[in-house]
């Protein structure tokens, strides 16, 4: 598990997982010892892209780096909150809030959930200086190690890593906080899913430049403007009132789109009870000169009063053929007055969509709003600063859903704060949206004299933890009869304490006993949670629990878990019996935890179940020993 992590980190360099794609879908364009051949690769490619080598990218100190730590492997745990995810409320749910860095989230939920989150919003930090922004990361490379890894000097390779453990707010370090979040997140999208960012003035042309990295120039579907402030702040140093805020949002493909606005259907009436249903006029006005569409410039007359209507100084929408089927079809409305325009009626079952464009000028929701939801749940206190508005959220997770997504689909924030994205999830489940969220937040610390601290919350993902459980409460009480999913479940991501660490590294795989003190320090619910969301099953799959002759293992679907020590001949030869005997019960992938087995032990449990394949299920077993 975490021996074989830190064994694959080492080797990994910039670039890792995309080399990784390379190599599955062009093996041709790898040398024998490895190296990529661009000039083959170039080959494969032309007469259907051009290729060039001049370019326009974004360059800052640290992005090899960033890219770097996209594809090491997080070595943190996953340790399920028992206690509150075996109350009635969770213990079905599908929602998720993870406590942890959100780097380390982004890489587990990958094994589980890569391509199938609809939809992303992230309020990051906006780097102004005083939103407590300073870059840190945990990742112990020397300069030469880095220098060995990225291919530059030492001297630089000291540059970076004094950015990363001194604390940095400058430009480049929070680019490089971003950039290996961002790649992470694209991979989490489905191939229809969007995602949405808030920034301000400060990050806003850089983060934008960074995403036309990741996500491709192609991709951006918008950049929103956010009217956050309805009044006009008048205690300014330079006289300008920033009343708004950005919101740049990225399809997975060039295709998506964002849902739009529900077309305004009051318009529409059928005041002459025609057969064809409720219809508004339109213009039928052209926009082109005489001399540049001659075919639209033509005095129209009305066949039934023979009043004849001029052209309009830029000719009209339609060529003559077209507007004689219009006027023959009752289409084109004639007014009495021969100096008035006609003008075609427009059927509301002609509409192509229901919804319209959506404008890039988002000022329905300001952000006080905020603040009043949080003193509504907490008895007027203010726990926590500029929380953003459950409308505001609201918006945005429905411009990334449609009604149209009959399975329930997946948003995610891992930027959660105080969780304005769960509480605008849970209002769109209890009105009807089939979604579920996912949530993630580090354990920063408040400070010790702010009313969030002083009331009991050391954490912001203890605050966010909270405001879920009461939104919810106040959700159900507004809403006696929805009796949908309102609960959540909960984890942390904790890092292996430093003796743990020291006895992984030590262990010696071919000693003839196991290490019972490892499985002692993460515990089996830890060590099974990590693995079923490493091996594709997510994070509230439904697992059984096997007692083997008072052996307890764990399976579900093609994989059986073999965790607690003291394994007897009597256990495997009941697991044995249930391969050869029971229809139902072929697991193809027995995963083991190597520390609580000896060398002996897992030889001849190996030998075991080689016999199974030789039966009449004809299984291939995979034998996996993790460490």
């Amino acid at each position: 598990m975490i021996k074989d992590i830190i064994d694959k980190n080492n080797s990994v360099i910039p670039g890792s997982n995309e080399l990784e794609i390379l190599r599955e879908h062009f093996p041709a364009c790898f040398k024998k010892d490895g190296s990529f051949d661009i000039v083959r690769f170039q080959e494969y490619l032309k007469d259907k892209v051009e290729v060039t080598d001049e370019g326009y990218e974004l360059r800052f100190l640290g992005k090899n780096y960033a890219r770097m730590l996209a594809s090491l492997d997080t070595t943190t745990v996953i340790v399920p909150d028992e206690t509150h995810n075996s109350l009635p409320e969770n213990k079905d749910s599908k929602n998720i809030y993870i406590s942890g860095d959100n780097l380390d989230a982004l890489k587990h939920l990958l094994k589980s959930y890569a391509g199938q989150i609809k939809c992303i919003y992230i309020d990051p930090p906006y780097n102004t200086g005083s939103d407590g922004f300073v870059y840190n990361d945990n990742f112990n490379f020397t300069a030469e190690e880095l220098s060995t890894k990225l291919s530059i000097s030492v001297d630089k390779a000291q540059r970076v890593l004094d950015l990363t453990r001194r604390g940095s707010a400058s430009h480049s370090a929070w680019l490089m906080f971003m950039l290996p979040r961002l790649i992470l997140a694209r991979d989490l999208l489905s191939k229809d899913g969007v995602i949405f960012i808030s920034i301000d003035d400060n990050e806003q042309s850089n983060l934008k430049l960074l995403c036309d990295d990741i996500f491709g120039e192609e991709n951006l579907i918008c950049s929103l403007i956010w009217k956050k402030r309805q009044m006009v702040d008048s205690r300014t140093k330079n006289g300008a009132s920033k009343d708004h805020d950005y919101l740049l949002c990225y399809g997975r493909k060039e295709d998506c789109r964002i849902l739009g606005k529900e077309s305004d259907k009051s318009k529409y009436s059928n005041p002459d009870n025609d057969s064809r249903g409720p219809w508004m006029s339109a213009d039928m006005t052209g926009l082109a000169t005489e001399s540049q569409r001659p075919n639209l410039h033509y005095d129209l007359t009305n066949p039934s009063t023979g009043i004849t209507y001029p052209c309009p100084s830029t000719g009209w929408r339609y060529e003559p053929k077209r507007m004689a089927e219009l006027v023959a079809n009752n289409e084109v409305i004639f007014p009495a007055d021969p100096t008035g325009r006609p003008r075609r009626k427009k059927f509301l079952s002609d509409l192509e969509s229901e919804y319209t464009g959506l404008s890039s000028i988002l000022e329905t929701v300001y952000s006080t709003q905020g603040t009043r939801e949080l003193r509504e749940l907490y008895d007027g206190k203010e726990y926590f600063d500029f929380p953003k508005p459950v409308d505001y959220i609201k918006l945005i997770l429905t411009q990334g859903i449609a009604p149209t997504d009959k399975d329930s689909v997946y948003v995610l924030d891992f930027f959660g704060g105080s969780s304005s994205t769960a509480h605008a999830a849970m209002q769109l489940i209890s009105e009807g949206n089939e979604l579920n969220y996912i949530l993630v937040q580090i354990q920063a610390p408040f400070e010790k004299e702010t009313e969030a601290f002083k009331a009991g919350f050391k954490t912001i993902d203890e605050f966010g933890f909270d405001r879920i459980k009461r939104a919810a409460k106040k959700i159900e009480t507004e809403n006696p009869l929805f009796h949908g999913d309102l609960g959540f479940r909960h984890f942390t991501l904790m890092e292996p304490s430093g003796i743990a660490l020291e006895k992984i590294i030590r262990f010696d795989k071919n000693t003839a006993f196991g290490d019972n003190t490892l499985m002692d320090e993460f515990g089996v619910p830890t060590i099974l949670t990590t693995w079923l969301e490493r091996d594709g099953y997510g994070l509230t799959s439904d697992y059984h629990s096997l007692d083997l002759g008072g052996y307890m293992a764990y399976y579900i679907d093609k994989h059986l878990y073999l965790i607690n020590p003291d394994l007897s001949d009597e256990a495997v030869a009941i697991l044995l019996d249930k391969y050869q005997t029971e229809a139902s019960f072929n697991p193809q992938n027995v995963v083991i935890y190597g520390y609580s087995f000896g060398w002996n032990e897992l030889q001849s449990l190996k030998d075991s179940l080689q016999t199974v394949q030789a039966g009449e299920k004809n299984l291939r077993i995979n034998f996996e020993i993790r460490y």
